[in-house]
């Protein structure tokens, strides 16, 4: 499946995020390839003076990926794979990874031998093909009725495919983050959205959602040949009654159907938690089938692993992984 998210050049608009740097590690095999993007960043504490790594899915979904091969022979390539990606593990001093398996993709199924699987949270579908009306089917009844308020009294939507500049979406995105006391990892930088427009702009669409000809709502969001993923979404508090969050996937919607897409994958919520505000709020423009996003663990050092844990004087949250990097830890670096 060709995807936004199994690409280089979308990991490594992470890299400074991250700390590290992307590496694409691709298997080719008699039985098949296997592809797996991610991002090698060095461990900030030193043992004995000698430097460690370990690896981590860029933002948002990937993890590998079964490219070519039969599907009764995915578990001997898969091994094949896991033998091959330990030994360059212990090559290059990794001693942990983890994935954020793709929920569409469901690829957490092909390497459930490989990793310590878990569970993180439901995630939100809006279903587009094979539907007639997604939105009469998909929406909660709710939904489509503040969506037809905001619309009598004079909202419109348009759609921005390929833009060129997101100067107005970066002033509503900074002003909802700040609203929302977003953690400071999602206050992308100027040079984050200009690699967008710079290396993505043929898989970008812009939704713009204006009142009485002022901007009240925009979303960023990513799209191939099947899917779109809502990548980042603002709005103006004081226009919240006229439903701008609602308006803004309602037009995606009708842009998606009518471009012939599968999907739009929504995400989910900031917890498992089945009261959780924003997985609710997702929820309403997709009330069936929901995808279920998995992360994958692996210790491939556990000698050393241990010797970081000790090292970061870990306090109470050894439930994060790596627990080296829990923020709740006092990191020594001798």
């Amino acid at each position: 499946m060709k995807d936004i998210y199994f690409e280089k050049e979308y990991a490594q608009l992470y890299e400074t995020i991250e700390q590290g740097q992307c590496e694409e590690y691709i298997f080719t095999h008699a039985l098949g390839t296997i592809h797996s993007l991610f991002i090698k960043r060095e461990i900030p504490i030193k043992l004995d003076g000698h430097v460690f790594y370990d690896l981590v899915t860029p933002y948002g979904y990937g993890g590998p990926h079964v490219v070519e091969g039969k599907k009764e022979e995915i578990p001997k390539l898969v091994k094949a794979f896991w033998d091959d990606f330990g030994e360059y593990c212990r090559e290059n001093s990794v001693v942990s990874e983890l994935v954020r398996f793709h929920p569409i993709l469901k690829n957490h199924l092909d390497f459930a031998a490989c990793y310590d699987l878990v569970f993180k949270r439901s995630t939100i579908q809006t279903r587009l093909e094979s539907i007639d009306d997604p939105i009469l089917t998909e929406y909660s009844p709710s939904c489509r009725r503040d969506i037809r308020h905001g619309l009598k009294n004079g909202v419109e939507y348009h759609i921005l495919l390929h833009p060129t500049e997101l100067t107005e979406f970066k002033k509503l995105y900074y002003s909802t983050m700040k609203r929302n006391a977003a953690e400071t990892v999602y206050y992308f930088d100027d040079a984050y959205f200009q690699n967008c427009i710079e290396r993505f702009t043929e898989q970008l669409v812009v939704v713009e959602v204006t009142y009485h000809g002022n901007i009240i709502g925009m979303s960023l969001n990513f799209f191939n040949d099947d899917y779109i993923h809502v990548h980042l979404t603002g709005t103006c508090q004081e226009y919240h009654h006229l439903a701008p969050a609602y308006i803004l996937q309602y037009a995606l919607a009708l842009w998606g159907k009518q471009q012939g897409k599968k999907l739009i994958h929504h995400g989910g919520g900031r917890t498992s938690r089945a009261d959780d505000t924003l997985y609710l709020f997702k929820k309403k423009f997709g009330r069936h089938d929901e995808l279920e996003y998995y992360t994958g663990q692996k210790i491939w050092d556990r000698s050393t692993y241990e010797r970081l844990e000790q090292a970061a004087h870990l306090t109470n949250d050894r439930d994060r992984f790596p627990a080296y990097r829990s923020r709740q830890s006092h990191v020594s670096t001798k």
